[in-house]
């Protein structure tokens, strides 16, 4: 592997994301993107690297997982998702509950995913703050992207079952809603304070970040009527809001589309566990797409496994998604949501060398990623004698 250092990749079809593909060179110098193009001089000191024709892209982003807080095969152990004791606890933060040796960072590696924005379960109608971080290394803060990177909320059937259970309120879909509107005016009237005279409240503290549009309001929502209350409610205290999962968003396309709502849709490949994903389909984000709106396409790792990540993006290609945008809703699109695409999402000069060399197409599901770089540290290879990937040590 070449652990480190500085590097150039030759003889590349380059996929830049932003710009259109071409058949070259990528310059890697001090993690970062150095410089890319058909002819491309090799600097001083670079090791040379060849492609042999294959396809380099920007490592893949998936904005919405539970990767690290819901470890697989762990069982109750390993599952710390969700803080179902109180409907609002929107001061705990995911970050707090990241293992980076969960075995699922190896996987997102073996299939490309360099970034990754944890969140909170869905249990809560407030569940807590989110975090973007890169998925390799051994301690979560040297991970971080961007923290706190959203507000993690929930609408529709999971807060309804959880609190019903528990005898207390919310028990109804308009319970939720009462529950986050009374979270915001405590917020908003704790913000109005000389700061002298405000209390330690971590969870208005929390919510003034949303209410100032520090931070997206990230809203799981199912149903086409969840999504509407979400566009009411954010319409209501002026925040940026994000629909997560949007399972039904195709059917409010054009309004979500006029408004310039982003939609994390996903995840596509399971079955119809709930009332509420009934109509679920992987026509979903082409329709979004084609009327305007900005799609990203998630795992919600671990309910889809995320190296499937560009597996549902192909699913999405044969149902109707256009190829170049199902390469933008797991790279770019999903980077800008997040807001880090200063740093990821796309192959530019000055980002950051996150890159996955891939034997073909990605979006030819039987294509693997042979080599995968993050900041410019190579941090996974294929093997074929042994048919698995190698990782790279993360102590």
């Amino acid at each position: 592997m070449v652990a480190s250092g500085n590097y150039i990749v030759e003889n590349a079809h380059i996929v830049p994301i932003t710009g259109d593909p071409f058949d070259g060179s990528l310059v890697v110098t001090d993690g970062k993107i150095a410089a890319l193009g058909p002819k491309v001089k090799v600097p001083k000191g670079h090791e040379r690297l060849d492609a042999e024709g294959r396809w380099l892209l920007p490592g893949f982003v998936d904005a919405h997982v539970h990767l690290g807080t819901h470890e697989e095969g762990e069982g109750w152990a390993g599952n710390d998702t969700n803080e179902a004791t109180d409907p609002v606890t929107a001061a705990v933060r995911a970050i707090d509950a990241i293992n980076p040796l969960d075995v699922g960072f190896d996987d997102a590696l073996a299939g490309g995913v360099t970034t990754v924005n944890v969140n909170p379960g869905s249990a809560n109608p407030i569940g807590g703050l989110t975090v973007a971080i890169k998925t390799h290394g051994a301690v979560v803060d040297e991970m971080v992207l961007r923290s706190p990177s959203g507000l993690k909320a929930a609408l529709g059937e999971n807060p309804k079952r959880v609190y019903s259970e528990q005898k207390k309120t919310p028990g109804t879909r308009l319970g939720t809603a009462l529950t986050v509107r009374k979270a915001f005016a405590e917020a908003q009237k704790w913000a109005e304070k000389p700061a002298g005279e405000r209390s330690a409240d971590l969870v208005s503290q929390a919510l003034e970040k949303v209410l100032n549009r520090e931070i997206p309001w990230r809203q799981h929502c199912h149903r086409a009527d969840d999504i509407a209350t979400a566009i009411r409610i954010a319409d209501e205290f002026g925040y940026e809001l994000v629909l997560d999962h949007g399972t039904e968003a195709y059917k409010l396309a054009g309004r979500i589309a006029e408004r310039g709502i982003p939609v994390l849709y996903g995840p596509l490949i399971v079955s119809r566990s709930k009332v509420e994903v009934r109509d679920r389909s992987p026509r979903g984000p082409g329709i979004l797409a084609k009327a305007g709106v900005k799609v990203s396409i998630i795992t919600d790792h671990p309910v889809v496994p995320i190296d499937f990540l560009i597996h549902q993006a192909a699913l999405a290609v044969k149902e109707g998604l256009d190829p170049d945008e199902a390469l933008r809703a797991i790279t770019i699109n999903p980077a800008q949501v997040l807001g880090v695409a200063d740093r990821v999402g796309s192959l530019e000069k000055g980002k950051d060398a996150d890159l996955v060399l891939w034997e073909g197409d990605p979006l030819d599901t039987r294509h693997r990623a042979l080599r995968t770089w993050i900041e410019g540290r190579e941090v996974q290879r294929y093997d074929p004698e042994a048919g698995t990937p190698i990782i790279a040590e993360r102590w």
